[in-house]
């Protein structure tokens, strides 16, 4: 099964609003999802994005596969840089266990 962390519109005619979430990459774009691990919405200003970044370090080390646009916005936002910090954070645990 091929996993994919993508966008998932919802909101009103002209009025977009974007959960993030994980699903099976068969599934519609606002289909059946397996888990939900933030939002974006594109309206405000500046641009909000709120994710769990380690629920994304997770689903990433399981073999989830961003779409392009998640990819650019965890880039924007700094989310691959909490993913590598919380990975050295445990390196560092388990060497002092």
């Amino acid at each position: 099964m091929a996993v994919k962390i993508r966008l998932r519109r919802m909101g009103a005619k002209k009025n977009p609003f974007y959960r993030i979430v994980v699903a099976d990459s068969r599934s519609p774009r606002d289909g059946k999802f397996i888990e939900e691990i933030g939002y974006y919405d594109p309206l405000t200003e500046p641009k909000k994005v709120v994710v769990d970044s380690e629920k994304v370090s997770n689903w990433i080390k399981n073999g989830a596969k961003p779409t392009d646009t998640v990819d650019r916005l965890f880039r924007e936002n700094s989310v691959y840089e909490a993913e590598k910090e919380t990975a050295e954070e445990t390196k560092t645990e388990d060497v002092k266990n």
